[in-house]
């Protein structure tokens, strides 16, 4: 199921310094762990509500910024991972749920049930999004390995055309059934109504970074391509149909509490392997440190830029992330 791309992910060189396998602690670690909490402290302290003059004030902070930084976190740390497993098992840099269509098959699942089901809980909705997750994302990669493609660039535009198209179904569905101001508001990508008592599914993808973790040497190894996976005694579909469960929950789940977060899973696992290399183990703190800070950054900005409004965690991302994502381009098609 590899993309076939003429650019595959390079794979890891035991006499190179970026194939080496690194240290999974190092001082380096522990300074990324406090420029984080930083951030989780600023993010705790940032807010229109005086949560130390009001009488409420502690109520204030328990019920909505409390919930809302912890959402950060997790959304963050998941997201990251979903698009550093993506791009190991399709062997592209270019790849995460936003350019593969996941999420916006999440988004068509989550419809569904809010269409057969409109009094569900949170549980039936989570579910018909890791349903239609999972679905598109094995769409995507049966398309991959039935079609011989000579650039890598080709396997996202390819996502994104599939997401286009899903998309514009749920759309026009929307449209049908008057729920089409719904779904904007769950594709909006805002932490502003993550309150006390609606984020807690979110801890699901907690479970899932554990998952990931025990896992980590089977991702490494499936990177390197079915073939070689096949050599040395791994199980290669079955990995990937591991990885794409895992994806999926991620993405059903962040799409149902929070929305969509476009590029994350893009941004930080290039930025992540340019300075360590591929190792998934050694890399999997990191990406999860750097996918926390870049969400709560970007929240950070879209709470005060415009206060006492906020603009959509998902519109500063985008920007951001597209621009990162052409920069990636240009990179590699100066390279050749």
């Amino acid at each position: 199921m590899t993309s076939r791309s003429a650019e595959p992910a390079p794979a890891p060189s035991p006499g190179s310094a970026r194939g080496a396998r690194r240290r999974l602690l190092d001082p380096w670690l522990l300074l990324g762990v406090a420029g984080v909490t930083g951030l989780l402290v600023l993010s705790l302290a940032t807010g229109q509500y005086d949560i130390l003059g009001a009488e409420d004030g502690r109520q204030m902070f328990e019920v909505t910024r409390v919930p809302r930084t912890i959402a950060l976190v997790l959304a963050g740390a998941a997201m990251a991972m979903s698009g550093l497993i993506m791009q190991l098992l399709t062997q592209n840099r270019f790849v995460e749920p936003t350019t593969t269509g996941t999420t916006e098959w999440a988004g068509l699942g989550l419809l569904a049930v809010m269409i057969i089901a409109p009094t569900s809980g949170i549980m039936p909705r989570m579910l018909g999004a890791i349903l239609a997750a999972f679905v598109g994302t094995m769409i995507f990669f049966a398309f991959l390995r039935r079609v011989t493609l000579r650039s890598s660039l080709i396997v996202p535009i390819i996502g994104i055309m599939l997401g286009a198209v899903v998309g514009s179904i749920s759309t026009f569905i929307a449209l049908q059934t008057d729920m089409l101001q719904s779904l904007g508001v769950w594709f909006a990508g805002s932490f502003t109504s993550v309150l006390k008592g609606q984020y807690e599914p979110l801890w699901v993808v907690l479970g899932v970074a554990v998952a990931v973790f025990v896992v980590a040497d089977r991702f490494t190894v499936a990177g390197l391509g079915k073939e070689i996976s096949t050599n040395v005694g791994l199980n290669y579909e079955r990995i990937v149909l591991l990885g794409t469960g895992l994806v999926a929950i991620t993405t059903g789940v962040v799409t149902v509490i929070v929305g969509n977060l476009p590029f994350l899973g893009l941004i930080v696992p290039n930025l992540v392997s340019m300075f360590r290399g591929d190792d998934l183990r050694s890399n999997l703190p990191w990406v999860c440190l750097l996918g926390i800070a870049v969400v709560t950054v970007c929240d950070l900005v879209g709470r005060t830029i415009i206060a006492p409004f906020e603009i959509p965690v998902s519109l500063i991302l985008g920007v951001v992330g597209a621009a990162v994502f052409l920069a990636l381009i240009l990179v590699r098609w100066r390279r050749g």
